[in-house]
């Protein structure tokens, strides 16, 4: 079954450029859509650097406005347009403020030798300090680019890319869709950025969509940002089958148990949730080992947390994880926890299922609604985390159930069926111009 359709679409992240989900998220849907001879050109903030070149043809190296293209090979209906910027994932207008310091200070070292990429591709004149100036001139670029693209719709994922598809489906008087995996209420809690917030919401009244990954997310848009019900698609995010790859030697003896969070270590994942729940585990049994793979802005305070506590030996820190190493600790894990404080979605569980790991995931996530063989916890309560991996570790069988079935449940999320609704919800924005 095809689709005769183009979609110009807006991203932060791809593999195998990737810092999070929404990389992943993204990745699934283009491959899916892909498949169903959907065209797809994906326009995203990255220079492409010489190390993966082994992944990706480039089209057009350099052109006055530095735009890059390149094709993935797996990839037949995808071609991507990369502008020059620093604008990264997961950025903070503070975190954005360091990242433009350290360009600065890594040009002055370079300045006069032999110029580097991070030179070339961050030359001063274009950037300033202020990343919601950047967020607006990569609108700007990423519009003229839409010029001389052929699409029937555009497609932007999160509040970054929000003002860039305004301007591209204004000019081209196509459709817009936002795709909301995340608001600004789930990464801040009540401690909004006034500026982000109203980006998202502007990205959201102006769309002729708004697809969400979750009715958990769909009523922090309806309650929240005060957008019609109607308006608002929700498409669950599905899973990335991990192929047939084999157990690697870990060099980590199994006699201990080892319990998992991975994600970034921020206040929306609820690391301290997971650090309070391994207390009260380890008060019970012993040969446990729980492993942190992550990185963020809690990240250091995490590390404080553990040894405050007093088990400061029994939590592992590897800090970001990425392609095997994110399979082989999954394939070490005997149980995976998410005790996030908000979550949209949350693509991990299901990864975890994949490979036969049971999971405890928090009642206030969007995962939560599409699975039925996991442990379900309220954030907040630590004890019943606790009770709940004490359980799974000591009771083999609860194991070995949660993961069978869990793995059998998570064979019917296909990203396919994703794609399959995205292209409806498209249909019907081009039949209602």
């Amino acid at each position: 079954m095809g689709y005769n359709m183009k979609v110009f679409m807006l991203g932060w992240e791809f593999p195998p450029f990737i810092s999070g989900g929404l990389g992943t998220a993204c990745y699934g849907l283009t491959k899916a859509m892909d498949q169903l001879d959907i065209k797809v050109t994906f326009c995203l903030p990255r220079m492409v650097s010489s190390k993966y070149v082994t992944h990706v043809k480039l089209l057009s190296p350099n052109s006055q406005r530095s735009a890059a293209s390149f094709k993935i090979d797996k990839l037949k209906n995808v071609t991507f347009r990369t502008i020059n910027s620093p604008l990264q994932p997961y950025s903070t207008p503070d975190t954005y403020q360091q990242r433009i310091e350290e360009v600065l200070r890594q040009k002055q070292k370079t300045h006069g030798g032999s110029v580097s990429l991070t030179d070339t591709a961050l030359s001063g004149a274009d950037y300033s300090g202020d990343m919601y100036a950047e967020v607006h001139r990569y609108a700007a670029l990423a519009a003229e680019l839409a010029a001389n693209e052929q699409f029937d719709i555009v497609h932007a994922h999160d509040w970054m890319t929000y003002p860039a598809g305004i301007v591209a489906a204004a000019t081209s008087g196509k459709p817009l869709i936002v795709h909301v995996h995340s608001t600004e209420f789930d990464r801040s809690g009540e401690n909004v950025n006034q500026m982000i917030y109203d980006i998202e919401r502007q990205g959201m009244e102006q769309a002729d969509k708004v697809i969400t990954v979750s009715y958990f997310a769909r009523n922090i848009i309806i309650s929240r940002y005060g957008i019609s019900g109607e308006k608002i698609e929700v498409v669950h995010n599905s899973v990335e089958r991990n192929g047939n790859w084999a157990l690697a030697e870990s060099g980590i003896e199994k006699d201990e148990k080892i319990v998992l969070f991975l994600g970034r270590i921020t206040m929306q994942k609820g690391p301290e949730y997971f650090l309070g729940a391994a207390k009260k585990v380890l008060e019970v049994m012993d040969n446990v080992k729980f492993v942190m793979a992550g990185s963020g802005d809690m990240m250091h305070r995490t590390i404080e947390m553990a040894a405050e506590l007093g088990i400061g030996s029994k939590v592992l820190f590897t800090g970001f994880l990425r392609g095997e190493d994110v399979q082989r600790i999954y394939k070490m894990a005997d149980l995976y926890v998410m005790p996030s404080v908000s979550e949209p979605f949350g693509i991990a569980p299901l990864e975890a299922m994949d490979n036969d790991v049971p999971v405890i995931i928090s009642k206030q996530s969007g995962v939560s609604e599409v699975l039925t063989h996991a442990l379900k916890v309220d954030f907040w309560d630590v004890n019943e985390i606790a009770n709940k991996i004490t359980a799974v570790l000591k009771y083999p069988p609860l194991q070995e159930t949660l993961a069978n079935y869990g793995n059998f449940e998570v064979r019917k999320l296909r990203w396919k069926d994703s794609a399959l609704k995205c292209a409806k919800i498209y249909e019907e924005a081009l039949v209602a111009i």
